[in-house]
């Protein structure tokens, strides 16, 4: 029976780890999205340009990765807090998160295939009136999808940070850039190029300030349970 204990603390502090490195590498790509993405008058044929480009696509699959990626971290931030108080709200905001992230990726998906598509026939036809689709394909009904979806990864976030800070098993203040950054996630797309940068810096911060605090949190349970096993 303590072997299975024992295998099954591994295994958790194992996927805890895991969890550390997704959010980790989510973090990264938020900032590589905003860095990498064309910005242009979306109205030209500069914009349908930027739409054509590989920098177009790499930087919302960049994006789409970071948000599959945050799904994997979410669920070890959750795995962390099950010996605490804050178990409950855990388990919701990582539900939450997760129907907030299947939400919000279909509007990545057109963004990056539908956009792209529509940039190269504009720039074969020299026509920017095509690029009018655009506003079609963002603002049809997958708008209200990715608004359902951010802001329940929003609502998520809080629930995370508050979770984080009543459990006494991470640093309290971890969570709190990244729900900041989850909050202003659907304002920050009318913004310029320099202040959604400085957004995915945001993000980033709390994404490694979690998964720090993921992987000295997985480390400590790994020395507890070796030490319980020598000495018992």
């Amino acid at each position: 029976m303590e072997k299975k204990i024992g295998e099954e603390h591994n295994a958790a502090s194992l996927h805890i780890r895991l969890g550390a490195v997704a959010f980790a590498a989510a973090g990264v790509l938020f900032v590589l999205y905003p860095v990498i993405r064309p910005f242009s008058d979306e109205a030209s044929l500069l914009g349908a340009e930027a739409f054509a480009s590989m920098e177009w696509m790499n930087s919302h699959v960049a994006a789409i990765f970071a948000f599959i990626l945050l799904s994997a971290g979410w669920l070890g931030l959750n795995l962390s807090l099950q010996a605490s108080s804050a178990k409950k709200l855990a388990t919701r905001s990582l539900l939450l998160s997760w129907f907030g992230i299947g939400l919000t990726l279909p509007f990545y998906g057109a963004e990056v295939f539908s956009l792209y598509a529509i940039g190269r026939e504009a720039v074969r036809q020299q026509n920017p009136q095509l690029m009018s689709l655009a506003g079609d394909i963002r603002f049809g009904p997958g708008f209200y999808m990715i608004l359902a979806g951010l802001a329940l990864l929003a609502i998520g976030a809080v629930m995370a940070a508050i979770a984080v800070w009543t459990s006494r098993l991470l640093s309290k203040w971890s969570a709190v850039p990244f729900a900041i950054g989850l909050l202003s996630y659907l304002p920050q797309y009318t913004a310029t190029q320099p202040v959604r940068i400085a957004h995915g810096f945001l993000i980033a911060i709390g994404c490694l300030w979690i998964a720090a605090g993921l992987w000295r949190h997985a480390r400590r349970s790994s020395k507890h349970s070796l030490h319980h096993r020598l000495y018992r």
